[in-house]
């Protein structure tokens, strides 16, 4: 997975450093983060700890099944 791959790699401290490797991704409040991923075909929605450069996954599904969640709370 080419994210995986870049993100154990980064060095992100702000969501300004997210923005930049990956122009596409969603930044949300509170160090949350909505990458599309595998050709758009799936999200992703992280919450990062900036201080801590720790990335955890709270979700990975479709479109359809992101929409049916609040990736704020997730």
């Amino acid at each position: 997975m080419a994210w995986y791959r870049e993100t154990l790699k980064a060095d992100w401290s702000t969501p300004n450093d997210v923005k930049a490797q990956f122009s596409s991704a969603s930044i949300l409040r509170d160090g949350r983060v909505v990458f599309n991923i595998a050709g758009n075909k799936y999200r992703l929605v992280v919450w990062i700890n900036y201080a801590y450069r720790v990335v955890y996954i709270r979700f990975i599904g479709t479109h359809t099944q992101y929409d049916e969640i609040d990736a704020q709370t997730i």
